[in-house]
């Protein structure tokens, strides 16, 4: 284990790309690990490829001290590197590429049952299909969100209201239920919902992308209803990975009209670009909220 205490502990590092410096990186992966052999340092979203310090990075990278291992994580940003640059190619013959790519849907839920059999309980098909929803879908968070929601269930089988009282969604999964709540006229849970998204502290301007990424998909979805397209081609034209997200978005979009879509994301847009100059954000994402409860 690289990290024997733990993410809390004193030998574990971790930082946002954007905005970061080189300094702070030379400093991270300088600074000798404490009681342990070995020290982590996780840079999330930083591109290697269009850095200022690019020289500096190489000879970072071609001597780093043996007590360190330097990770960095593409998650918002795609992994993108241009191979036909020089610099770029010295880049690369100093890192090691590991792809992790999410499970398919049949594969994820006979994994979430196995797990949940080796805690002792039983899930069902559907069951095992939300807790990969809103979890994202990513077996590093769900084993943590499996033992804890064993531990909590009191019967034989683990249903949905065990999961959704220990297990913490993922913001797109709570814009989903924003969204699910706007068109199903449950206004008062739709205005709940958005407080928990303003209790989650992510940043304004990620909140209208996410709250707008699901407008244009329900609106996709209501396009394809409209046109006689199914699911499978409606996961290829939004880049969905699981059936379950398409029949959540398929099952809404049914309740709505194909203007009432449309409505809603020029709405989004016209919010998106009012949150650049408003002096309070979150009542600008507020407004647009209580505009589509208002409908």
């Amino acid at each position: 284990m690289l990290c024997p205490d733990g993410l809390d502990g004193f030998n574990y590092k971790r930082f946002e790309g954007k905005g970061l410096d080189f300094d702070e990186i030379e400093d991270a992966v300088n600074t000798f690990p404490a009681f342990a052999d070995k020290t982590m340092v996780e840079i999330h979203d930083f591109d290697l490829f269009k850095s200022d310090d690019k020289s500096l990075l190489i000879d970072l990278l071609s001597d780093l001290p043996d007590f360190v291992c330097l990770v960095f994580v593409y998650g918002t940003i795609e992994y993108k590197p241009d191979g036909r640059q020089k610099i770029n190619k010295e880049i690369l013959s100093h890192i090691n590429v590991v792809d992790f790519v999410v499970q398919d849907q049949d594969k994820l839920v006979k994994w979430i049952k196995r797990h949940f059999a080796d805690c002792g309980k039983n899930i069902s098909t559907t069951d095992a299909e939300y807790l990969a929803f809103i979890t994202g879908g990513l077996m590093a968070s769900l084993n943590g969100e499996i033992e804890k929601t064993a531990a909590y269930s009191k019967n034989d089988s683990v249903i949905r209201s065990d999961i959704d009282a220990v297990v913490t969604p993922i913001l797109d999964t709570v814009a989903y239920k924003l969204t699910d709540a706007l068109v199903s006229r449950e206004n008062v849970k739709a205005l709940r919902i958005l407080d928990e998204l303003f209790q989650m502290r992510e940043a304004p301007h990620k909140l209208i992308y996410s709250i707008s990424m699901k407008m244009r998909q329900l609106l996709a979805a209501r396009v394809c209803i409209e046109t006689g397209a199914d699911k499978h081609e409606f996961m290829k034209i939004c880049g969905i990975r699981h059936e379950f997200q398409a029949r959540i978005l398929f099952a809404t979009a049914g309740k709505t009209s194909l203007n009432e879509c449309r409505d809603a994301v020029l709405s989004c847009c016209v919010t998106a670009s009012e949150l650049n100059s408003s002096s309070d954000p979150e009542d600008r994402i507020t407004e647009l909220v209580t505009k589509f409860a208002l409908k």
